[in-house]
């Protein structure tokens, strides 16, 4: 029989580091760290303009059941960001006002997950989600909190470090978060440049040295007749 357990204590990324992966963002984050760690699209941001990094606290839940987050709110910190997961596929609403209100009152960040939320007007707290949806769920059935989980496609153990933006979600293992904020520091400080000189006038084609590629694969400048 499967066991179901409550993990309540976890190590986390130092709080440093997260906010600076924060202020980096999902983009260049995703980049510094060769590209990996996203999740997939159908988790999206459900306000817009909001950004958010923290440290996983972690859900495995029953379709239809938010039992498990109640039992994880409990293993919460300042700085956390809850991230839910079902057993099999579900869109319903298994997160909504009051939860949200519990949360911040623990000091969470926020909450992803890849089942679906609810009260989003009500709410004013930063969520990404597979679905919004009315429908409700029980309190029913067991799960586990702080274990690893897989969440859109991606997965999440307790302690890693969360960054979600418009552009999306990205998960930083714990013990590289340290080396993805500091290529993330050098992708910036290289953008920078790079921007001011297309201020100036200067090409992609040119700054990126493109010429070469596009006669390479074989394109063609021609005179429009």
């Amino acid at each position: 029989m499967h066991q179901h357990v409550v993990v309540t204590a976890i190590d986390r990324a130092h709080r440093e580091v997260v906010d600076g992966l924060g202020a980096a963002g999902v983009a260049t984050v995703h980049e510094a760290m060769g590209r990996t760690g996203l999740l997939g699209t159908a988790v999206q941001a459900r306000q817009q303009g909001r950004t958010m990094a923290g440290t996983a606290v972690t859900v495995s839940a029953h379709p239809g059941d938010n039992l498990m987050i109640h039992a994880a709110v409990e293993q919460c910190r300042p700085g956390d960001v809850l991230v839910v997961t079902t057993t099999s596929p579900s869109t319903d609403g298994m997160f909504g006002e009051l939860l949200a209100t519990s949360l911040r009152a623990r000091g969470v960040h926020g909450l992803v997950t890849d089942a679906g939320v609810r009260d989003l007007r009500a709410m004013d707290f930063p969520v990404w989600s597979r679905a919004v949806s009315a429908q409700g769920t029980v309190k029913a059935s067991p799960g586990s909190v702080n274990v690893p989980v897989v969440c859109a496609g991606q997965p999440v153990h307790p302690g890693d470090v969360i960054v979600a933006d418009d552009d999306g979600v990205v998960v930083v293992p714990r013990d590289s978060a340290a080396t993805a904020l500091d290529r993330s520091r050098a992708r910036i400080a290289a953008e920078t440049d790079k921007r001011a000189q297309l201020a100036a006038g200067i090409l992609g084609l040119d700054l990126y040295q493109l010429r070469p590629v596009l006669d390479r694969l074989g394109v063609r400048y021609v005179e429009a007749r």
